[in-house]
């Protein structure tokens, strides 16, 4: 299992992350909202602004204070060390 870290100790599995968005747009924001309406939404922001929507294949969204970016480049980086240890 691949194993991202989004921010102050919260890790994710790599593997079940469909996409990572910006929050600013509001089909976004309206994502989050249904999502804390249904109770998938976690929230890993540790009371910071949030910077990056983690959105996964079970529906849940994740909320994180990291830049999308930084999210992206550390995934990749989990998969090319994934890579090198097969």
């Amino acid at each position: 299992m691949k194993l991202i870290n989004v921010g102050f100790g919260n890790i994710i599995a790599g593997d079940r992350v469909v996409a990572i968005v910006s929050p600013d747009s509001a089909p976004i924001k309206r994502i989050i909202q249904e999502s804390k309406e249904k109770g998938l939404l976690i929230d890993a922001t540790c009371g910071r602004r949030t910077r990056a929507v983690i959105i996964t294949d079970s529906d849940h969204v994740i909320l994180s204070a990291i830049q999308t970016e930084t999210i992206a480049g550390r995934a990749e980086q989990t998969r090319e060390d994934a890579t090198e240890n097969e």
